[in-house]
């Protein structure tokens, strides 16, 4: 059986599933794209983090069918965590649901945009991309994210512009989180991050931007994260009004501790919020509670992980160092 990416099939992002999935939590026998770790005892397994126990994935389904909205946290660069997701999505249409489906790549500033491309084309998802400029926005490929959108359209759901504006985002970058105003504040039922939480965060920052970020930056970094996760959960809540949503964006933002949930339960109070993080598998790590660490804390800040092989071998600081290079040059 091939998972269908509707018209705009692209080679080498399809992932073939070979048996059916199972109880006990039983991998589905997949074909992956990304090429490290593909024999790791943990890859393709989903695992259900308060249980401490691997589910199926048609369990998973249901689950995240029964959730009013549902996180889907990736790697950007790794093609199978894209491709997992839009399977999902396809699963919750097929399940009867009909949720907006929301990207963290695309900014409020591109709500006019996806609206006039939709209403021309409104069943491809090919040129999207072009039409909101994606090229000059920094992130992987268009086409990393397409089979997503298609999903979105086959099941004439609607896609959400969700992050923060680029002028708010300046604003909070100039003046903190009260360069918002009161008017967005309010909208946004943004509150301050607890002391707890801004540490947290700004331990995070600094870990994953391998110390290479001046100390009187990250505060505006938490800041600025803080405000982008605020706005994705009203967007979500907006957009998500007939039947939910879904939203597509970084793991970092889908942890249920201090990321996009945290919002969401102000702006949807009582609403179901189920939150899956794709991650890659480590050589060293064998155990899912191992895998804790990598997002700096005591356990994994998800509801469900999908455990998937490593895009590359190079180590992350590294291609940092040589991003920043590439930017001075």
């Amino acid at each position: 059986m091939r998972l269908a990416t509707g018209p705009f099939l692209f080679v080498g992002f399809v992932l073939a599933v070979l048996v059916g999935v199972g109880g006990c939590g039983r991998p589905a026998q997949i074909e992956w794209e990304s090429p490290v770790e593909r024999e790791h005892p943990l890859v393709g397994k989903v695992w259900d983090v308060s249980a401490n126990a691997p589910i199926s994935e048609a369990t998973l389904t249901a689950r995240l069918a029964g959730s009013r909205f549902v996180m889907l946290g990736e790697r950007h660069d790794n093609p199978d965590h894209h491709v997992l997701q839009a399977k999902l999505v396809r699963a919750l249409v097929e399940a009867g649901r009909h949720p907006a489906v929301g990207f963290e790549m695309l900014s409020t500033d591109d709500t006019a945009a996806v609206a006039r491309y939709l209403a021309r084309s409104p069943k491809d998802a090919a040129g999207l991309g072009d039409a909101v400029n994606w090229r000059r926005t920094g992130w992987p490929e268009w086409r990393f994210y397409q089979p997503i959108a298609q999903a979105a359209l086959d099941g004439s759901l609607p896609i959400v512009a969700t992050n923060l504006s680029k002028p708010a985002t300046e604003a909070v970058r100039r003046n903190g989180l009260t360069g918002l105003g009161p008017t967005l504040t309010t909208q946004l039922r943004l509150t301050e991050p607890s002391p707890e939480t801004r540490t947290a965060m700004a331990l995070e920052i600094r870990e994953t931007h391998c110390g290479q970020v001046a100390e009187d930056m990250i505060a505006r970094m938490v800041d600025i994260q803080w405000a982008r996760d605020a706005r994705m959960a009203a967007s979500l809540a907006r957009g998500g009004q007939r039947d939910g949503a879904v939203l597509i964006a970084g793991a970092g933002h889908a942890r249920r501790d201090r990321g996009v949930p945290v919002h969401l339960a102000r702006q949807a109070p009582g609403a179901g919020i189920a939150s899956v993080a794709f991650v890659e598998v480590d050589p060293a790590a064998v155990k899912p509670g191992d895998y804790a660490g990598r997002f700096a804390s005591t356990a994994l800040p998800f509801d469900y992980v999908w455990f998937t092989p490593k895009i590359d071998e190079a180590d992350p600081c590294e291609k940092f160092k040589q991003s920043l290079e590439s930017i001075g040059k």
